[in-house]
């Protein structure tokens, strides 16, 4: 289980150490400082999880560090203000500034403790929700009930028991990164950050400052490798990394230290690595492309995710995931697979693999119409050329998805209205959905029920 890093900063040596030795005692790491520039120099040393934070001191005050710090983490971490001469203006300017809490001296440590507890909670629960709302992921782990499948999920769960790095190779679009997340929710590292780096979209300039911080005078800008420390760091695509980079990470991942861009101290970081790729990274490091001692670092317990056209069984249970999922997500009208379109699609051979799949269903749902997908729909998907319906109906498929999608609806709506002669009871349930919603799907689209166009 991940372990939280405390920085207290406080100018009495007396309740330094009890508030440290308390705090040690419930199992935190902590740091101490006894004044404003000690509590810089500490938290450029090693990135805290919580702050503990005095006002008065002799150098520079709290509330200045607290402006100071609030400018450079995001999220940044939560600091609770402590002070025994403090008023009210002094508490509601550190909540202002972001203080989680402000405490009054003489400490409670019943109190103080629970406060940590809050606000470590809170700042992890908004990371958590930062990482969701930057990648959807609507799978919590392989679906599937074929053998491949079967074989895979219980890998992943051995490994997740240990601290091993692993080496996710297949082809683009079978997963890899949903079996990295799931590896680390199962993994005693769950408490802690899971830390994607997209390998590929790193701009070259940025890399280093991007992997591994950046220090200019007394601020500091913690790098992905600090940022995933306790946790797990996931490389995706990892043989795009160019010799340089690769170098670098390796001597970092090797000490498990290293020194940010500017700096001139060793930051020491405990992480877990997954790495994936869709290459064939020993014959990368053949031709010398990727470099031999971090392949063998990342390559401890290998595993090989499957393309989909190998456990084509599972095409069924992924076709009626997907329908569910965008009928919940974005409010589309519920269509099944007929068994022929069922067919179709498991005999198709899937180079997108679940990828392609996932933007199929999608595809069909959105710009299809009538209770079933037949195989004529699936047909036109994986042809070349759209559906009839959509080329008489002198459908753009040139526009971007959400315009393409409002502007079938709103064709379709007017359609069904003209032929149910302005009827929406009759509309609704030949469209399949509740009355309520296509009011407020027509009021959104501008279209006049009783005219069956415009308002």
């Amino acid at each position: 289980m991940s372990v939280s890093h405390i920085l207290v900063v406080d100018d009495e040596p007396d309740i330094r150490e009890l508030v440290k030795e308390i705090l040690e005692d419930e199992h935190y790491r902590v740091s101490v400082a006894a004044d404003g520039a000690a509590a810089r120099q500490a938290r450029m040393e090693r990135r805290p999880d919580l702050i503990l934070l005095d006002i008065w001191m002799p150098d520079i005050d709290g509330i200045s560090l607290l402006k100071e710090w609030q400018q450079s983490d995001e999220p940044a971490p939560p600091v609770v203000v402590m002070s025994g001469h403090g008023t009210v203006e002094t508490a509601v300017e550190a909540t202002r500034l972001g203080a989680y809490d402000f405490l009054e001296k003489p400490l409670s440590m019943a109190k103080l403790l629970l406060t940590i507890r809050h606000a470590l909670d809170d700042y992890n629960l908004r990371r958590e929700n930062l990482g969701l709302r930057r990648h959807l992921r609507p799978l919590s782990r392989p679906l599937g009930r074929s053998q491949a499948m079967a074989t895979l999920r219980d890998q992943a769960e051995k490994v997740a028991q240990t601290d091993a790095w692993v080496l996710l190779s297949g082809e683009p679009g079978v997963g890899k990164r949903l079996l990295a997340r799931l590896i680390h929710n199962l993994s005693p590292r769950r408490e802690g950050d899971f830390v994607e780096v997209g390998v590929a979209t790193i701009v070259p300039a940025n890399a280093v400052m991007e992997l591994f911080g950046e220090e200019s005078g007394d601020k500091v800008r913690y790098g992905l490798l600090e940022q995933a420390s306790g946790g797990t760091l996931f490389l995706n695509e990892v043989a795009d990394m160019d010799l340089d980079l690769q170098a670098r990470l390796a001597s970092a991942l090797q000490g498990q230290s290293f020194v940010r861009l500017g700096g001139s101290r060793a930051v020491q970081i405990d992480i877990r690595v997954i790495a994936s790729s869709h290459k064939d990274l020993l014959e990368e490091v053949r031709r010398g492309r990727f470099r031999e001692d971090l392949y063998y670092l990342l390559n401890v317990v290998p595993i090989t995710v499957p393309p989909l056209r190998q456990h084509r069984e599972d095409i069924t249970d992924l076709l009626s995931y997907y329908v569910d999922f965008f009928v919940d997500s974005d409010a589309l009208p519920y269509r099944a697979f007929s068994v022929a379109a069922q067919n179709k699609l498991r005999n198709y051979d899937w180079p997108g693999n679940v990828r392609e799949l996932k933007s199929i269903v999608h595809r069909l749902l959105i710009l299809g119409a009538g209770e079933s997908i037949d195989i004529d729909e699936v047909d036109a998907v994986l042809g070349t050329q759209p559906p009839a319906t959509l080329q008489t109906a002198g459908f753009n498929f040139e526009l971007p998805l959400r315009q393409a999608r409002e502007q079938f609806e709103k064709a379709y709506i007017e359609h069904q209205l003209r032929n149910a002669d302005g009827n929406v009871s009759q509309v609704a349930k030949a469209a399949g959905i509740e009355r309520t919603h296509l009011y407020r799907k027509m009021k959104a689209l501008g279209i006049n029920p009783k005219e069956g166009g415009q308002a």
